[in-house]
């Protein structure tokens, strides 16, 4: 039993793309299959489809290189971090995103932005 199945998902992905393979699985939950719509809707993941009660996440890359170069863990069970419309900043000086848990669903950073929003930081990527 994991203590932070988000951080487990972001490593499985991580993995996927380090050891190149097109298809990663991971547990579902309604949390993950949210953080990874919005992968997708962001352009860092090919699509997803849900087998058995279990994430087929397909991974995309580009002239076979990984799309998505880093993705980080931010907020963790112990450690919490918020933060209100105003204090989100840019990632990569705009070349990346963070995924936001606001109180309207889940989205990024710039998206939250638009709509006001602030909430807890899921992860960075870029």
């Amino acid at each position: 039993m994991s203590t932070d199945p988000i951080a487990d998902m972001l490593t499985t992905i991580r993995n996927g793309y380090l050891t190149k393979t097109k298809k990663v699985l991971v547990p579902r939950s309604k949390f993950k299959e949210e953080i990874v719509k919005t992968l997708i809707e962001a352009g860092y993941l090919e699509n997803y489809k849900i087998i058995e009660g279990r994430l087929e996440i397909n991974l995309k890359y580009k002239n076979r290189k990984p799309v998505l170069e880093q993705i980080k863990r931010v907020s963790k069970p112990g450690l919490r971090v918020y933060k209100p419309n105003k204090k989100i900043g840019r990632i990569r000086s705009g070349f990346g995103i963070s995924i936001i848990s606001t109180p309207k669903g889940v989205m990024t950073s710039q998206d939250a932005k638009k709509k006001g929003l602030g909430g807890e930081i899921i992860c960075l990527v870029w």
